[in-house]
């Protein structure tokens, strides 16, 4: 019962209420008079808030219950991964090598988590779940039954030292671009069954200094690294992490969204606001989520 116009098949500005996009073109949606409400189809929307020329009306971002599970299902399974040493369990296989290695149980073992919003604390509690000393950091103070919180710069240092395998779930704001350096890694606990500590980033390709990521791997800091995101995507065919060793690569996929839920949750808000009961999950553009 709606009119729909896809870009740039349909691109008659007048009439446009709202807009649902992905990285739109810098200045696209401030071509539409009549705008009314943005839609940001991704659990972050620092790609929509880099435009300088952003209209000035809410910008609402998904909240979907699946791409929580599926986010949490991708975290746990690469946590294992590291925990239970399956890459190195793969070049034994390679070389036919039969010979198990040290493996601690999971209560030994400290799993970071960076970023303490909806798919952060879902993470942390199904971690938690399967037995690991789960801890995160976040900016602002949080609580998480079973998981030990610190928040801000006096909490990181005591956070990263317990931390043998670091999970970064962290939205891209002003603040947090490039936080993934060699220094904050070098402050991981590395003295583990692993010989290292371990990265796990889903959040943002940009939370992460990709040079210092490497740098990290050759001088020992880290053990291994799975990476989800990256400053360009998709990966460069030249990029050093495809065929790193120690390195897992995924395209974007950690927490892909139903579009039949995508569907149904936009309508129910363009619904809810025609009908006066206001809009959920409206981004803060100060907070830049």
């Amino acid at each position: 019962g709606r009119e729909i116009r896809v870009w740039p098949d349909a691109a008659a500005p007048d009439g446009v209420r709202y807009a649902v996009c992905w990285h739109p073109p810098a200045g696209l949606l401030a071509q539409l008079p009549d705008l009314e409400v943005m839609f940001s189809l991704g659990a972050g929307a620092d790609a929509m808030l880099a435009d300088r020329d952003l209209p000035d009306v809410p910008l609402v971002r998904i909240v979907d219950p699946s791409l929580t599970s599926r986010m949490t299902e991708w975290v746990v399974l690469q946590v294992l991964m590291h925990h239970r040493l399956q890459r190195a369990y793969d070049v034994q296989q390679h070389d036919k090598v039969w010979k198990g290695l040290v493996q601690p149980a999971a209560d030994a073992v400290g799993v970071g988590i960076m970023g303490l919003g909806v798919l952060g604390t879902d993470a942390a509690e199904k971690l938690n779940i399967l037995g690991f000393d789960v801890a995160g950091w976040s900016r602002s103070p949080k609580q998480i039954p079973g998981v030990a919180c610190f928040h801000g710069n006096a909490g990181l240092g005591p956070f990263l030292a317990r931390t043998d395998i670091l999970v970064v779930l962290l939205p891209l704001t002003p603040d947090t671009a490039n936080m993934i350096d060699y220094d904050l890694l070098a402050n991981l606990r590395r003295t583990n069954h692993m010989g290292g500590a371990a990265l796990v980033n889903a959040g943002r390709g940009r939370l992460q200094a990709e040079e210092d990521i490497l740098r990290a791997l050759a001088d020992g800091i880290l053990a291994g690294a799975t990476l989800d995101v990256f400053h360009e995507e998709p990966l460069p065919p030249d990029s050093p992490f495809w065929t790193h060793p120690k390195v897992t690569v995924t395209p974007h996929v950690a927490a892909d969204s139903d579009p039949d839920y995508l569907c149904a949750y936009v309508l129910r808000q363009i619904e809810n606001y025609e009908s006066g009961r206001g809009l959920e999950n409206v981004v803060d553009r100060v907070l830049g989520y």
